[in-house]
Parts: C-alpha cells; structure tokens; sequence
C-alpha cells in the first residue's frame, strides 16, 4: 500500500506542478485525437444524413457494413495502415509511419463508422418526422441534407463525443503505427502503457486523471451546449 500511496501523492503533484512532460504527452493527446474527430465528423455526419435521406441500391449493405465497422479490432486498423505507409508499401514514399498523421489517419479509420452509425439512428428518426415537410416543399438533396444536420445537431454531438471517447482511449493502432517514440508519437494511452511497465505509476496515474477529468468535462460540456436539463428534469 505503501507504493501505491506513494504513486498517488507524485501522481497529483505531477498535475498540480503542471509536469513539463505531462503537459507535452496530454497537449499531444488532444491535438491527434482532436484532428483525427474533425476529420471523421466531416465524413461521417454527411453520410449519415445522406443515408437517411436517400434510397438506393447498396443503402441497406452500406449501414451493415458501417456497423460491423464499429467492432473491427484497432490493432488490426493499426496493421493495415502501417502495411499501407511502410516504405514498401503503397503510400510508404510519404514517410508518414511512427508520426502523429499516421496516428491520425488510423484513429479516422477508427471512429467513422461508430460516428457515422450513432448519428444515423438518430438522423433517420428526425427524417421519419420532416420526410413529408421538406418533400412539400421540394428540397433539394443537399437541403435536406443541411436541416437534418442543423436540427439533429444535439443528438450529433452525442456522436462526437462517443467517436472522441473512443479515439482518446485507443492504445492497439496508435502503438502499430506511431511507435510510442518520445517527444514525436506518444500519447496518454502509450504512455500509461509503458510507464506501468516500468514500475513508474506517478507519471501513469497522473496521465490516468487526466483521461478520467477529460470524460468527465466533455460530458458535462455536451451537455450544457444539448440543454438536456430544462425545468430541473433530465
């Protein structure tokens, strides 16, 4: 117990002193995590209310498949992204493998069917009720396409924020393809990974709070921005 005790005080001074290293591998966090959020929000909220406004051929097998998706294993995104930009492979003359782009691209892969498939329930629920109104009204594709989205846009965010969940606490792909290399690839989940093998839980637990702080702030964030308490009631 008394390590642990031990690990705890460091790991709270480590926060409270805004540790030099900390602060490098949390900011990192954000900004590869944050990038790789925009990025799929851009793909995936357009195709979710395109899915669920227009009918088509492959409509039925696209939503399967972005919802098998959901489940696929990161570490084997991670394979597939570094086969793709390792130097003998097809995209290997870009040199983006163990850098924070790679990390990227493989979080996109990550988080765009389960961004994609959380917003087109709620998308597809929303069309049910304007399908007759902006039919009337002769919208285009592309209107129908923007109301969805400007009007769902509370149940979206709930999308991003499951997508951001999931991209901040990946560990498996972002090891294949940033290598967890000092200073350049390593973030809070690698980070955590190698200091507890080490045997340094200080730095580990303090990168642990921070995870744990950063649900807890976007949640509450998500909320106050939905307004899903109105009159004291959930």
């Amino acid at each position: 117990m008394g390590d642990v005790w031990d690990g705890l005080v460091q790991a709270v001074w480590l926060i409270l002193s805004l540790d030099a290293d900390l602060v490098e591998i949390a900011w990192r966090s954000l900004r590869v995590t944050g990038a790789a959020l925009a990025i799929a929000c851009v793909i995936s909220l357009p195709l979710a209310a395109l899915l669920a406004v227009q009918r088509f051929r492959w409509r039925r097998g696209t939503i399967a498949v972005l919802n098998a998706l959901m489940g696929l294993p990161p570490v084997v995104v991670g394979l597939i992204v570094y086969v793709l930009l390792s130097r003998s492979g097809p995209l290997g003359v870009l040199g983006l493998l163990f850098t924070p782009t790679a990390m990227i691209i493989a979080q996109v892969i990550i988080i765009v069917p389960l961004i994609a498939s959380i917003a087109h329930q709620s998308l597809r629920e929303l069309w049910a009720e304007y399908h007759d109104l902006l039919i009337s009204m002769n919208a285009t594709r592309m209107q129908r396409i923007g109301a969805l989205l400007h009007d769902g846009r509370r149940a979206l965010l709930t999308a991003a924020l499951a997508g951001f969940g999931r991209g901040i606490g990946e560990v498996g792909a972002i090891m294949v393809v940033g290598g967890n290399i000092d200073h350049a690839t390593r973030v809070m989940t690698t980070a955590i990974a190698l200091e507890t093998g080490k045997g340094n839980f200080a730095l580990a637990l303090a990168l642990g709070f921070i995870l744990i702080a950063l649900s807890i702030l976007i949640n509450l964030a998500i909320h106050a921005l939905s307004r899903t308490e109105t009159g004291g009631r959930w």
